[in-house]
Formats: C-alpha cells, sequence, structure tokens
C-alpha cells in the first residue's frame, strides 16, 4: 500500500483525534467532579456521545477493532447514566485505559489501516465491570408523593436522574409554567437555566391548560431550595411550584459495591442506539463549526510560493533601482507604483497565510493533562494540572514540534521535582501538588512556562555535581543562572538513584537541543523547597520573517528583526573586559559581546581596532551584542532548513535567499545566547 494516507483516511484520522482529544478532557473533568462532589450529568452525556460517535466513525471505515472497543465504552458509560453503575477508581482506570487503547489504535491506523492491538485484556475488564454492578431491586421512589401520570412516562435515564436527586437528599419539586405560543420556547429555555442554578431539571412535560392562547409545562425538579425560596428565585407564583412530600427519609447509603447483586438483576432497558438517538433528536444536524481541515503539507507549500514571490517582489524593486536613469522618469513612477501596491498586496496575502498557520496552545496543554494523570498515577502522587493563556497562538509546525520536549518536562517535573504524599505534609504542603503551565505573547514571541511547586533545585548540589563531574573548578563560584544552565549538559544528572522517567542524565539537553531547533531559548529558575520554573521563548513563527542583514568578514548573514532591539556604532575603545569576556557599558547596564568571526571562525578577520556595529538583540529578560562589520539593511526571507546533516551547527537557524542568487545563513539568537552563556560557564572552569 502507499506510504501516504488517503484522503478518507486522513479525514477519519482528524475526527477521531478531536473525538479522542475531547473525551479524554472530558473525562479528567468528571474525575475532578467527583472528587468535589457530585459529576455534572451533561458531561456524562457528552462523555457517552463521544464514545458513541466514534463507534460509528470507527464502523463507517471498517475499523472494527476501534468500533467494538468504542461500544464497549459507550455501554459502560450507559450505565453509569442510567444510575446501574457507581463512580469509583475502578472506572475511571476503566475509561482512561480504554481511551488511551483507542489513541493508539488510531494512531496506529494512520501508519498502516491493518494496524491493530490485543484488546482482550481491556474488554474483559469492562465486561466484568458491566456485569457485576445491578440495582437493588426496590422501588427508589416509593417515599415520595410522584404522580402516576408523571411516572409512566419518564425515560429509565430520567428514572436514574430522578434516583439520584433523592440519595443526594435534594428538594424534589414539579414546576408548573405556562407561555405564550409566539415565544414559549425563549421563555422556557430561559426558565430551565433559572431552575439549573439551583438543581437539576429531571424532566420537562407538556401540560393541559385552560387557555388556547397558551402552552403549559410540568418541570420535574430536584433543587437544594425551599419551594417558597425557589418560587422567589425564579419570579413566579408559589402556588406553581409543587413539593412532592417524601413518605420517609431518603437513603443515605452508599452505592452498592461491584459484586453485590448479580447482573441478571439488571432491568431491561432501551438500547444504546436508541438512547443515543433520543438524545440526537433534540438538536439539529448540522454543524455548529464552519472549521474546513486543511492539511499542514498544503500551507507549507502555499508558503513557500508566497515567499518566492516576496524575494520576486524584491529582484524586481533591485532592478528598478537599476534601470531608473535608462528609462523615462513617468515610466519609472508607473513601476513604482505597481511595485508599491504589489508590496502591500502581498503583505496582506502573507498575513493571510500565517493567520491560517497558527493555532492556540490549547491544542498542545490539553494533551498534556493525560500526561498529567497517567505518570502521577504511576508514581502514586496527586497532581493537579493548571492552565492558563491557552488561547496564546503560535504556528502550528512549532506546536508539533513542542509537544515531545513540553511533555518530557511535565514528566521530570512530576518524577523528580513534586514530592510524596508523606513529604509533602511534613514540609507544610498540601498532599496534592500542583503544575501550572501557562502561555502569554511578548512581542514577536510567545513564552510558555511550566511551573511546579515541588522540592526545587538545590544550587549547591548541582556546584558539587559539577566539580564532580569536572565541569566547574573546586573554587568556582558561578551565579545561580550559570548553575542551572548546567543541568543541560549532556550526562548532567543531580539524582544519584535512576528511574524510569528522570536521573539518567539523558533528557534536558536533548529538550534544548529540540527547543534551539525551533530558534527558541530555555531558562530554568528555581527556589529550593518552593519549586521550579521553566521557561520557554519561541518565536511565533518560523515562515517567512524579517531580517536585518549584516556582514562579518566578508560574508553575509540574517539576524531574525524580531529578536532585534536596536543598533548602535561601536568604537574600539569602548569595550572593557570582565573575567575574559568582552563586554560594553549600556544606559548603565552591562552588555556581553559576541563576535561572529570568532565563533565560527572565519578567516579574514578584521582589524579590531577598526569601528565596528552591534545589534542588541534580547531573548526572554537576556540581552546580548552581536558584533559585526556593516549594517546592511532589512529584507523580508524565507528560512530554509539546513537539513539534519548540518542540525548540529549551534547558532545557525537555517538559510536564506536575498533574491540576487545569493544564499545567505539566518543566525539564530536563541543558540547564540546559549552559546555566549556556555562560555561563561567555561570561564568558571
Amino acid at each position: 500500500m502507499s506510504d501516504k494516507p488517503t484522503q478518507a483516511l486522513q479525514d477519519f484520522l482528524a475526527e477521531a483525534e478531536e473525538i479522542l482529544e475531547k473525551l479524554n478532557l472530558d473525562v479528567a473533568l468528571m474525575s475532578e467532579q467527583v472528587e468535589a462532589g457530585d459529576p455534572d450529568p451533561d458531561l456524562v452525556n457528552a462523555i457517552f456521545r463521544g464514545a458513541h460517535s466514534l463507534k460509528g466513525l470507527s464502523g463507517m471505515f471498517g475499523f472494527v477493532d476501534i468500533s467494538d472497543l468504542a461500544h464497549q465504552l459507550e455501554d459502560l458509560l450507559d450505565r453509569l447514566r442510567l444510575g446501574r453503575i457507581s463512580i469509583g477508581p475502578q472506572l475511571f482506570e476503566l475509561l482512561f485505559q480504554g481511551l488511551e487503547m483507542l489513541t493508539a489504535l488510531v494512531a496506529g491506523k494512520g501508519q498502516n489501516p491493518d494496524f491493530t492491538l490485543d484488546l482482550a485484556p481491556v474488554r474483559q475488564r469492562i465486561a466484568d465491570l458491566v456485569e457485576g454492578r445491578g440495582g437493588s431491586g426496590d422501588d427508589p421512589f416509593a417515599g415520595i408523593d410522584l404522580p402516576d401520570d408523571i411516572r409512566n412516562v419518564l425515560t429509565e435515564y430520567e428514572e436514574a436522574r430522578l434516583a439520584a436527586n433523592i440519595d443526594r437528599g435534594r428538594q424534589l419539586v414539579l414546576v408548573q409554567a405556562s407561555f405564550t405560543l409566539s415565544n414559549f420556547d425563549q421563555e422556557l429555555e430561559a426558565l430551565t437555566a433559572r431552575l439549573k442554578e439551583q438543581g437539576e431539571v429531571i424532566s420537562t412535560l407538556p401540560s393541559p391548560g385552560d387557555d388556547p392562547e397558551k402552552i403549559g409545562f410540568r418541570l420535574l425538579c430536584g433543587v437544594d431550595l425551599a419551594p417558597e425560596d425557589l418560587a422567589a428565585f425564579v419570579d413566579c407564583d408559589p402556588g406553581d411550584i409543587v413539593l412532592l412530600n417524601r413518605r420517609q427519609e431518603p437513603s443515605t447509603a452508599e452505592p452498592l459495591p461491584v459484586t453485590e447483586t448479580p447482573s441478571a438483576a439488571i432491568p431491561e432497558k432501551t438500547t444504546v442506539e436508541e438512547a443515543a438517538e433520543q438524545v440526537e433528536e433534540t438538536g439539529s444536524l448540522r454543524s455548529f463549526s464552519r472549521t474546513v481541515r486543511v492539511d499542514i503539507e498544503k500551507l507549507d507549500n502555499l508558503m513557500n510560493i508566497v515567499g518566492e514571490l516576496v524575494l520576486s517582489k524584491g529582484a524586481l524593486g533591485r532592478i528598478s533601482g537599476e534601470i531608473a536613469g535608462l528609462i523615462p522618469a513617468s515610466l519609472l513612477t508607473d513601476v513604482q507604483k505597481a511595485l508599491k501596491g504589489l508590496e502591500r498586496r502581498l503583505d496582506e496575502l502573507q498575513t493571510a497565510v500565517m493567520d491560517v498557520r497558527m493555532v492556540p496552545v490549547a491544542q498542545l496543554f490539553d494533551k498534556m493533562t493525560r500526561i498529567v494523570r497517567r505518570v502521577a498515577g504511576e508514581h502514586h502522587k496527586r497532581v493537579h494540572l493548571e492552565i492558563s493563556g491557552a488561547d496564546t497562538e503560535l504556528d502550528k509546525l512549532i506546536v508539533e514540534d513542542l509537544t515531545d520536549p513540553l511533555m518530557h518536562i511535565i514528566r521530570n517535573a512530576i518524577d523528580h521535582g513534586i514530592e510524596p504524599p508523606e513529604e509533602r505534609r511534613a514540609a507544610g504542603k498540601p498532599d496534592k501538588a500542583v503544575i501550572a503551565l501557562h502561555a502569554m505573547q511578548r512581542g514577536n514571541h510567545v513564552v510558555i512556562q511550566a511551573r511546579d511547586d515541588g522540592r526545587g533545585i538545590d544550587p549547591e548540589a548541582v556546584r558539587r555535581k559539577a566539580i564532580e563531574k569536572g565541569l566547574l573548578g573546586a573554587d568556582a563560584q558561578p551565579s545561580r543562572e550559570e548553575l542551572f544552565e548546567l543541568l543541560f549538559r549532556p550526562g548532567f544528572s543531580t539524582r544519584d538513584q535512576v528511574s524510569d522517567l528522570s536521573g539518567r542524565g539523558v533528557g534536558m539537553d536533548v529538550v534544548k537541543n529540540n527547543i534551539a531547533a525551533l530558534s527558541g531559548m530555555i531558562e530554568i529558575d528555581s527556589e529550593p523547597g518552593q519549586g521550579t520554573c521553566i521557561s520557554i521563548t519561541l518565536p511565533i513563527t518560523l515562515a517567512i520573517i524579517k531580517a536585518l542583514v549584516v556582514e562579518v568578514a566578508g560574508r553575509t548573514y540574517a539576524i531574525p528583526i524580531n529578536s532585534v532591539l536596536e543598533t548602535l556604532m561601536l568604537e574600539a575603545d569602548a569595550i572593557e573586559t570582565i573575567e575574559g569576556r568582552e563586554v560594553i557599558e549600556l544606559r548603565n547596564t552591562t552588555l556581553p559581546l559576541l563576535r561572529i568571526d570568532e565563533l565560527f571562525e572565519l578567516d579574514g578577520r578584521s582589524d579590531r581596532k577598526t569601528r565596528k556595529f552591534v545589534a542588541v538583540v534580547g531573548m526572554a529578560e537576556k540581552r546580548l551584542g552581536i558584533v559585526v562589520d556593516d549594517l546592511a539593511g532589512q529584507q523580508d526571507v524565507v528560512i530554509k532548513s539546513l537539513g539534519s546533516a548540518l542540525s548540529f551547527v549551534r547558532g545557525i537557524a537555517g538559510a536564506a535567499d536575498l533574491g540576487n542568487q545569493q544564499t545567505i545563513l539566518v543566525l539564530d539568537v536563541g543558540g547564540l545566547m546559549s552559546e555566549s552563556l556556555r562560555g561563561e560557564v567555561a570561564a568558571h572552569v
């Protein structure tokens, strides 16, 4: 078969991925709601419908293994909706395990449609849970005055919700309401929303009335207010609210355990398909979204075309300048006007294509929810993930390439940073740790922070380990920032015991290299006993950028303009040397200098005593002065990858064509800053 999935398979993969991501988020939210109290029945219904949709989608494409497992999860969720099984750790473990198996199956189908997994163990566990639970056989409504005409028309799901409200000790009421025929739907919706603020609307039933100009309804509700207080809250006549008196106190017993009632005691019910159809019939089948999925390769191709047009525009501008004295002035004016119009339209086209490529980092953060839940469970730790700034946008390709580095940071934080519950209690911390993911835009960059409230990093422990490994001299006293930079050295770890996640001395150097490949930089800040914060600074896009073209030792380079803070002329006598590093004083601050010709060991270096220029660049809170021979101006450039063969070269983001048949290298500001800091650490050895 072809290595590239068919269009139909691509559509399936995109749809299935969306469903599974939503299911994972909803199940995680339901688990949090259970910890706080009772889950929202609407959320349980949403999870049920998600499993139903995945079952139908996979069945339509002939993926029987996905369809069968989704069907079993759907049946499990249906029994949960109907109150036939109670919520507990075993249920959530099975739901998450089933979703992980489905995710693995969908991912495998993307590589090979015949890919499958051994689903027998998880399917047997689901079957055991489904068949091992049942009702008590007693009438759960024996203690309330529920009119027969209402009881006889309740669906099994509504009966389950009624029983759940009885167990919670809520007041059961019937709310009588009548509305004019012209706008009864809006008024009924508004009343339902107000009632839900104080409890749950279990069922809405039509009610006969004397006024032919109006239509009546009875709403069966479980609420936390007394009838008179509820009437005041929804602004209705107290006589329209009927309390269903209890003839005995509601049961406060816990749900029966798994094995107390055999599956044979489970009453007959509507099928899963019928239940789902009842839900779907309540709304329109039209899609709520007008989104069109586009393969990222198509956007890349479109961006490349725009890039070539930008280069052609630059070439036309250069040509018009060269022929300025050879053609009539009026014709030259027309050419320049046409070039200006072309430039405006190209800018609009470039912006439009970039907008399509931009996606919220929520796509990245949501994936971390599963990682936190699974890894925390494996290490018997309780961890809550807080997310903020998820609507911050980044280039789709950057988001995808950032997934693995961020995943490693999260795993490392849980294993290495978060203390066991007993250690947290001894330190006066709550048992449940917090990992916070935060994204924010700063100019043309996006900063993503991963912060935990764990044990933090001891700088002195890092210093001792660095001396032990020969990375620092015995009397070296580097700064905290320089010490934390050592954590990104290959093979460096402060941990003596090896675990399956961290302590092997492998990982953080790879994380840094992956971030550097995105022209970004990574920083660590930590306080012992308080936690650690890892900040990643990235450009919003790596496609078409404006660049400052500079010349060094007879060679031409480009510096992304979004990292350039200012440029200035450098006189030789302004340079000072501190601990072997060249610096200058800039507005009462010390600015370290980096000479490109020395870093790349270029031939033809000019005399240091001649006048130079400095491009002051910055990312995050760091500043660096890049010393160059000349500034050649600004230009739009399209960054092209150098390929894996040259990926090891630090300080180079890629190559670009200037439009005059000249190809130049684009400097990686984040990589250059890392190299500069590495040199500062080396100065202490």
